[in-house]
């Protein structure tokens, strides 16, 4: 139940998310604003995911993991239904930045929730199963945008996304928090150790190095993720004029792909190692992305782009197992949710600045997307390799780090 949970909320999230990639260009003619306007909003919204992160994560060290998960998932569907509803650019701007706060808390919640409640010797291959379901809610968002765009228009789309409020009357009702966290509050008010500030703990010298290297993988991930599939809409619209069954198609099989590789890669992990999993992918996925953005048909096009979810679409599909296996249970939410949402810091530049580089090239985003592919990979491969290997880690109750009494 409790993996079901967090299934429902990070599948939810990415649809009211990723609805917006497929609706940037609509939603710049309708308010006549320049679409680096829009990108903006997109920007935006990554970076306040770091603030909903940090205060979701400290909550869920302090009073549980399902209560934060609860709030988050109510909050980023109201601010998607307001958004649809919005009169102006402006309250748009205002109601999708809001979101960001509920995106970025339902993450560390729900990857401690579930992480914490399954054994370590299918982890990975779950922690796949739960990350790569973002993959789904884009599959959502992009049937959505398909089928029922032309007749329902940009808000209709942005106004569906309050569905996801419904979950939250399931979460209530069925999960319970997880052993694991609960023996170890338990132990923390024994002893007398009540971790107040875990933000502050996880830059202590004896896990600084952990943390900062979790920080550039985190962060690469998250400028490949934006580059390769967030603005890959907006080149099918702005640079080749595609319709949107011609945008949506390629989208959706990336994404059936990008949830079964995930699955797939996660299995792998359990067997050759957390790091090995994400590298090996991401390094066959640097080859392919020459193919979708030089293809010589629409098929070529197609085709590449739905590979390259089996590839640089499923190194994400470690980052529940393994972001949670390299922190303690007392800082495990808040560590994992600010390593993880900072990345969406650095992937917020991703859309202005890549938009900026396209109006200066006859190509528009080809060669932009290309080499900030290539040089996010490189920052990737290196920070895994400077990592920790967790595989078959047992996650305790123990308190590690020593907070003050």
């Amino acid at each position: 139940m409790a993996y079901i949970a967090a299934w429902l909320g990070w599948t939810l999230d990415a649809f009211d998310f990723t609805i917006f990639l497929l609706i940037m260009v609509p939603i710049a003619k309708y308010f006549h604003v320049p679409l680096l306007a829009v990108t903006a909003v997109f920007t935006i919204t990554l970076w306040m995911r770091l603030i909903g992160a940090t205060a979701s994560g400290w909550l869920a060290d302090r009073v549980g993991r399902k209560t934060p998960l609860m709030i988050s998932i109510l909050w980023y569907s109201v601010c998607n239904f307001l958004a649809g509803l919005a009169p102006s650019f402006l309250l748009l701007f205002v109601f999708r930045a809001l979101l960001g706060i509920g995106m970025g808390a339902e993450w560390p919640a729900g990857a401690a929730l579930a992480m914490e409640s399954w054994p370590p010797r299918s982890r990975g291959f779950m922690s796949g199963i739960l990350q790569g379901s973002w993959a789904l809610g884009f599959l959502l968002a992009s049937g959505v945008y398909g089928l029922l765009y032309s007749s329902w228009g940009w808000r209709g789309m942005l106004l569906i996304g309050v569905l996801p409020a419904l979950a939250v009357l399931w979460v209530r009702k069925h999960v319970n928090e997880p052993k694991v966290w609960v023996e170890n509050r338990r132990k923390q008010r024994e002893q007398g150790h009540e971790f107040r500030a875990p933000l502050f703990d996880i830059f202590r010298l004896r896990v600084l190095g952990n943390t900062v290297t979790a920080c550039l993988w985190m962060a690469s991930g998250f400028v490949i993720y934006y580059t390769v599939f967030g603005l890959f809409a907006v080149h099918l619209e702005k640079d080749l004029h595609f319709s949107p069954g011609l945008v949506a198609l390629p989208l959706a099989l990336t994404n059936v792909a990008t949830f079964l590789a995930s699955g797939l890669w996660g299995w792998i992990s359990d067997r050759i190692g957390r790091r090995w999993g994400m590298i090996i992918p991401a390094l066959i996925g640097v080859l392919i992305t020459p193919l979708y953005l030089f293809p010589s048909s629409y098929l070529m096009l197609v085709v590449a782009f739905t590979l390259q979810g089996f590839f640089l679409g499923a190194i994400y599909g470690q980052n529940p197992s393994y972001l949670s296996e390299r922190f303690p249970t007392e800082v495990r939410a808040t560590a994992a949710g600010f390593c993880y949402h900072q990345g969406a810091i650095w992937a917020g530049f991703a859309g202005p600045l890549l938009t900026a580089w396209a109006a200066t090239q006859s190509s528009g985003f080809v060669m932009p997307m290309l080499y900030t592919t290539l040089g996010a990979a490189t920052v990737f491969v290196i920070a895994l390799l400077l990592g920790p290997e967790t595989k078959g880690m047992v996650m305790i109750s123990d308190i590690t780090l020593v907070a003050e009494p």
